[in-house]
């Protein structure tokens, strides 16, 4: 492992087998003002990340000893930072699994490492928690959310949502009423400068649907052709 120098900037751990590849983009967070750790095998990356405790993983999902799904799947059941997931040009069932088990965002390899900066920036710049004041949690049926401890409860019993997942129900929840776009659930819960496929924001919501065990419809309404609403209680 290699450990970067202290900084405010945020903690970033890079993932990769291929060592050159992980210090390059190491050298580019730290120059950004990040601390920065480098491994390269699966155990080698839980391990750090219990240690470490970043705020971000940048996660290869080819890795010896434990692949990248298994070290995302290990890595949620202790902790809410960031996965920003290093995937094959195409390869799109491997990259919906790692959304499925808890990735944030991917960026397709070959990548742009400025852009890959931009993306782990990006995701540093999302509050923590929604709520800035104290706000009554809200309501929908069965649903409760608390924006102050980021906590969703479905019939009282809590719901595991990632921060993505969270904050997707937050921005719909905030306007019960509005239909919002792909685009704008992008630039409110990832960031307006976000360039991608857009069909990432179904993925999440689908894992949110799951998570929340409803019915088709019963808490976040499908609007075709349009996006996404929260669903009329």
């Amino acid at each position: 492992m290699n450990f970067g120098t202290g900084s405010s900037a945020g903690r970033v751990l890079v993932v990769d087998d291929e060592k050159p590849l992980a210090r390059m983009v190491a050298t580019y967070l730290e120059r950004a003002g990040y601390e920065v750790t480098t491994t390269h095998t699966g155990p080698d990356a839980v391990q750090a990340a219990r240690t470490h405790d970043p705020d971000v993983i940048v996660l290869d999902l080819g890795l010896p000893g434990l692949d990248g799904i298994e070290v995302c799947r290990r890595v949620r059941a202790f902790s809410e930072c960031y996965v920003l997931m290093l995937t094959a040009r195409g390869n799109e069932p491997d990259r919906l699994q790692g959304l499925a088990v808890g990735a944030d965002d991917y960026i397709t390899k070959p990548f742009s490492v400025r852009e890959l900066v931009a993306r782990v920036g990006a995701v540093m710049r999302r509050p923590r928690t929604t709520a800035t004041v104290p706000e009554p949690a809200r309501a929908f049926g069965s649903l409760v959310i608390d924006l102050v401890a980021h906590e969703a409860h479905v019939d009282g019993k809590p719901v595991g949502l990632t921060r993505t997942e969270f904050d997707l129900l937050a921005a719909l929840s905030g306007r019960p009423y509005q239909v919002f776009s792909r685009r704008q659930l992008i630039d409110i819960v990832w960031d307006p400068g976000w360039v991608g496929d857009e069909r990432l924001v179904d993925v999440h919501i689908g894992n949110l649907r799951r998570k929340l065990d409803e019915d088709p419809g019963c808490y976040v309404d499908t609007v075709r052709g349009v996006g996404y609403r929260m669903a009329e209680q």
